[in-house]
């Protein structure tokens, strides 16, 4: 399409429009470091206030624009999903915050512990401008992490801090960005403005942001240790609640834990199935881990080193692309970009971050190797590929962010991890359909990580609520975990330790990828069960993500109204 036709087919915005982009406008403000995301200039190199203060200057706004939204009268169909949604973001958010979640907020993955560090991988870093604005970054870093410390400090008033284990893994966490080789040493140490050099002035300032952003870490570590420790629960469960509201918040939905729990009983041992069933296709008679330890052995689907890895998912990215939009999707051309690349840090974990609104930075995919990890099956990670990428998270946030002339930032940027996680399992099956997993090594690898997501789900659920484990012996426990995630992944124990790490101080979020999965496959089979003869699954997967990204009642309410 066109800018002449984009511009022909746009929209004029509305009065819920204006709401919502004006709501964008104050989280940009209340949050800068957002702009680094979205691409909006200005406010470089500053930080949200993380203290109890900010948050209650959040909290105001929040309610402000929940009045006017809820006053406000749709025009059209968009409208309608705008109010519906950013409504439910915004009670949302007034109930977490009376909830207290800002106090207990520290986890192995998805906290302030990493926020704070992790924006610098997405910042520019191509002039010398730039550069001065990373360091006003690092010389802000400790200002946001006091902010952050005395939330949690009025967690420890309150009787709500996070358990010990977590608390305890963020220690060690936060001492490798306090050594010399942490990131910011080293940032400060490889500065360039593309092949040039940086006056000595600014690097001098960047060496001397980066030591006291490493400082800030250093007190995070003592406060820590010597302060939230004294306090935090050696009990992981974090109860009914809690769990309710934060599995909203990642689902966009409500849904029956109770029932959700049986059903994830019920799906694992269906993927467990399936999975047996390819072993035994891969080598007769074998098992799922003897199947696994013969491809192992194969040196044809193995690749040495993260350059080989970034090549290879790059290639099999950029081959996906150009023929699923043949026939299957219609892919815009901004959107066929997909930049695949090694993250700075190795804590492990692959994430997606989503272009900037003007697509002057891609979207990419990011592979967080862990220290020491050299070695990598094409087979085990084929499908995660197209889980980061196309038909999964690329395509679908990369063409809300396209839909400039129909929705509004807001609905370009909004979404929950059950809407984007669950497209992307739905995709990972999708590209079984189309016969991209027709090797039963690479659908033995796609089943591996649909039995972890549908084993998750259980654990979540079952660790969090303290249900009765599923053979019956007695209540869950975190320690529990450990044991059961290692029976339902053929991955080694630090991988089996940082994810049920993750689980257990992130409540919620890990089941939301396989509930999404199956809030979207619902969907789907009821659309076709109304439509007949008459439904094009293609035609659905357009309309489903034209509404950009929405919480999962809000996509049902649009798409079977």
């Amino acid at each position: 399409m066109t800018d002449d036709a984009k511009a022909d087919d746009a929209r004029t915005p509305t009065a819920i429009d204006t709401i919502a982009e004006e709501w964008v406008d104050t989280e940009l403000d209340l949050f800068p470091e957002y702009r680094v995301y979205v691409g909006r200039p200005g406010r470089e190199g500053e930080y949200a206030d993380y203290s109890p203060a900010g948050a209650e200057r959040a909290i105001v706004e929040v309610r402000k624009a929940l009045a006017r939204i809820q006053a406000a009268t749709p025009v059209d169909d968009i409208d309608v999903v705008t109010k519906m949604d950013l409504s439910r973001e915004l009670q949302l958010s007034i109930d977490k915050h009376d909830a207290g979640f800002d106090q207990r907020d520290l986890n192995v993955i998805a906290s302030p512990a990493q926020g704070l560090r992790e924006i610098f991988d997405l910042v520019p870093t191509a002039s010398e401008e730039d550069w001065t604005h990373i360091a006003t970054r690092l010389h802000n870093l400790p200002a946001a992490m006091d902010g952050y410390i005395e939330t949690l400090r009025t967690g420890i008033a309150a009787g709500n801090v996070p358990a010990i284990r977590q608390v305890k893994e963020i220690i060690v966490q936060a001492g490798k960005q306090v050594a010399d080789t942490g990131f910011f040493f080293q940032l400060a140490a490889e500065a360039k403005a593309g092949d040039a050099e940086l006056p000595e002035s600014l690097r001098s300032d960047l060496a001397a942001g980066a030591q006291e952003s490493a400082n800030a870490y250093a007190a995070l570590a003592d406060f820590l240790k010597n302060e939230l420790a004294q306090h935090a629960p050696e009990r992981d469960a974090v109860g009914r609640e809690i769990y309710a509201l934060a599995s909203r918040d990642f689902l966009g939905a409500t849904v029956d834990l109770d029932e959700t729990y049986e059903w994830g009983i019920e799906e694992l041992a269906r993927m467990t199935e399936e999975q047996e069933s390819i072993a035994r296709e891969i080598k007769p008679g074998a098992s799922v881990e003897e199947a696994i330890e013969f491809l192992n052995s194969d040196e044809s689907r193995k690749l040495h080193g993260t350059d080989a890895l970034q090549r290879w998912m790059q290639e099999t990215s950029d081959r996906a692309v150009e023929e699923l939009s043949r026939e299957h999707f219609d892919i815009p051309a901004e959107v066929r970009k997909l930049e695949c690349m090694i993250a700075p840090t190795q804590e492990g974990g692959i994430y997606y971050t989503p272009p900037t609104d003007d697509f002057s930075r891609a979207g990419r995919m990011w592979w967080s190797v862990p220290e020491g990890v050299t070695e990598f099956d094409t087979w085990r990670e084929l499908t995660t590929v197209y889980h980061e990428g196309v038909p999964g998270h690329h395509l679908q946030l990369g063409q809300a962010v396209y839909n400039k002339a129909q929705l509004n930032t807001w609905r370009r940027n909004a979404g929950t991890s059950g809407h984007a996680e669950g497209w992307a399992l739905y995709a990972e099956r999708l590209m079984e359909q189309l016969g991209y997993l027709d090797d039963p090594a690479d659908r033995l690898g796609m089943l591996d990580g649909q039995r972890m997501r549908a084993a998750r789900v259980v654990l979540d659920i079952g660790v969090h609520l303290e249900k009765t484990l599923p053979d019956g012996s007695g209540p869950w426990t975190g320690d529990y975990a450990f044991g059961f995630l290692a029976k339902n992944v053929n991955m080694n124990d630090g991988f089996v330790r940082f994810e049920v790490n993750r689980y257990l101080g992130w409540p919620g979020q890990a089941p939301s990828y396989k509930i999404g999965q199956r809030i979207w496959e619902q969907l789907r089979d009821e659309s076709a069960r109304r439509e007949g003869s008459a439904f094009d699954i293609k035609a659905f997967h357009k309309k489903a993500l034209d509404v950009g990204g929405v919480g999962l009642d809000t996509l049902k309410a649009a798409l079977l109204k």
